[in-house]
């Protein structure tokens, strides 16, 4: 499929996925003759894996490394695979720590939002 399907299909902009794939993070399986970026369900799926990691705040390398975790192991032959097994459950922790940090931050403005509310007149 072609960026703009992918970008449809994701919800990231253009701009962003040609961004992922200067920094080689998610980078197109083909090209059309044209020089039509061309991009497979795999890739998708990765730039999902990596749309969900940036609102956590992981980093470029922190999301380059998961990605090859994560197609080490779907590979289905992982020579490395107690080592990436074990490197997947820190990004886990990380993760889980991370959703743990947002959810009191979205508490503390859920109250700073009904404080305001209680000082507006009733309807």
């Amino acid at each position: 499929m072609q960026i703009g399907e992918v970008a449809e299909r994701t919800g990231l902009s253009l701009r962003t996925i040609r961004y992922y794939e200067e920094v080689d993070l998610v980078v197109p399986s083909a090209r059309t003759q044209g020089g039509f970026r061309l991009y497979t369900e795999p890739d998708v799926q990765r730039l999902d894996v990596v749309k969900r990691m940036k609102p956590l705040g992981f980093q470029l390398e922190e999301m380059r490394e998961l990605l090859g975790i994560l197609g080490a192991l779907s590979s289905g032959d992982d020579p490395d695979r107690d080592k990436h097994l074990d490197r997947l459950s820190g990004f886990w922790t990380a993760a889980d720590e991370r959703c743990q940090q947002l959810r009191a931050q979205l508490r503390i403005a859920e109250d700073f939002a009904t404080t305001l509310r209680s000082h507006l007149p009733a309807d």
